[in-house]
């Protein structure tokens, strides 16, 4: 099991190594900003009349930017921004006068967004915080481990898909960099991180087989939505279906390591409470536990789909689509394809991780523990 679990980690570090987009630099979309966003405090918000017959409630704001002059925008519906406020802190971008057009017909700036760092920091130390207290040092090498995986998708999966990588080799060789970092640094190295780790194999392997599938029969193309469009500008490089396939590989990655993480923590708690059972009545017993577990994240993942789905099937509703048509569309249609390969892989998980951490627990001493190095569970 350990020269399997080598052989995955050494095929990992050649497939990062082959496919890291080495020299890449990104071409940016004609039309996109240039450069950082300014940052500025809104100081005035004032009506005006609109120019478009039908719209109504149209304002322009000022505000003070950073480096000390004062720049003026639309702050009304059409900008999605109607909640400009004085006082709040605004991110500005320079608009640049087409050749020929008049500077006066149109804002000097447009409207970027709010600025969120601060909550956002603050949110996220409060989880961190929250983390920590609960999970003490097992807390610390989860934070680590996702702060690796992060990094991981920044700076190696996105670049490497943005280059024209093979969009789905990406995602597999990503999602399994990103399983044995964190499954192994939170965990450790025992039987049971490493049945964990062989199961989750296992099961990405028929997520991405099943993802492969029933994306070609189901003619899945990858232009379902707007940001799909956009990023057709400029970089005809991307695999659009590639990219479903890459998403639901790495979507269903952390349910996968959620399910066999705690099947192969079953199995050895239940494997330490009575030493003398064999593989049979283990593994019957550790897999009643993993359908308990696993009937509930189903529910989890498919709620998880319908909560970003769920803009989309307002709108088909009050377009006055039925369910069936509605499931017709690819926008929908990709996101139930992308429930059914996850919760296909999340429930064949629970068997195979049980089989493999059973087969490994009853050839542990009962003196080394029932993951081989701790004695808990680890969810």
């Amino acid at each position: 099991m350990v020269l399997a679990t080598l052989a995955l980690v050494l095929a990992t570090a050649v497939g990062v190594a082959l496919l890291w987009p080495a020299g890449f630099e990104l071409a940016v979309a004609p039309g996109s900003p240039a450069g950082d966003p300014l940052h500025g405090e809104v100081t005035a918000v004032r009506s005006v009349p609109c120019q478009v017959p039908e719209q109504k409630g149209c304002r322009v704001a000022t505000a003070q930017l950073s480096a000390g002059r004062e720049a003026g925008f639309q702050a009304d519906a059409s900008g999605s921004n109607e909640l400009v406020q004085v006082g709040d802190q605004v991110l500005l971008y320079k608009n640049e006068v087409p050749p020929g057009a008049d500077p006066a017909g149109m804002p000097a700036y447009s409207f970027a967004g709010f600025e969120r760092k601060a909550p956002i920091m603050w949110l996220a130390l409060l989880f961190a915080a929250i983390v920590l207290l609960l999970g003490r040092w097992r807390g610390v090498r989860s934070l680590a481990g996702l702060a690796i995986s992060l990094v991981l998708v920044a700076k190696f999966i996105v670049p490497a898909i943005l280059s024209g990588r093979d969009a789905v080799a990406v995602a597999i060789v990503g999602a399994l960099a990103i399983m044995l970092v964190t499954i192994l640094l939170t965990h450790g190295i025992g039987a049971k991180s490493l049945a964990a780790v062989l199961g989750t194999m296992l099961t990405l392997g028929l997520t991405i087989a099943l993802a492969e599938i029933f994306t070609g029969v189901s003619n899945l193309s990858g232009f379902a939505s707007d940001q799909a469009t956009l990023l057709t500008v400029g970089q005809e490089q991307l695999s659009f279906r590639g990219l479903i396939i890459a998403g639901m590989v790495i979507g269903a990655l952390g349910v996968l390591d959620d399910v066999t993480v705690s099947q192969a923590s079953t199995v050895m708690a239940l494997r330490a409470a009575d030493p003398t059972q064999r593989f049979r009545r283990l593994y019957t017993r550790a897999l009643s536990v993993g359908r308990d577990h696993v009937t509930a994240t189903v529910n989890t993942l498919v709620l998880a789909y319908v909560g970003a789905a769920l803009p989309t099937v307002l709108l088909f509703s009050v377009a006055g689509m039925s369910f069936g048509d509605a499931l017709n569309t690819e926008s929908i249609a990709q996101d139930v394809v992308a429930t059914l390969v996850g919760s296909i892989g999340l429930i064949a998980a629970v068997p195979i991780t049980t089989a493999l951490a059973a087969a490994f627990a009853i050839r542990l001493s009962t003196s080394e523990g029932p993951a081989g190095t701790e004695a808990h569970h680890a969810h």
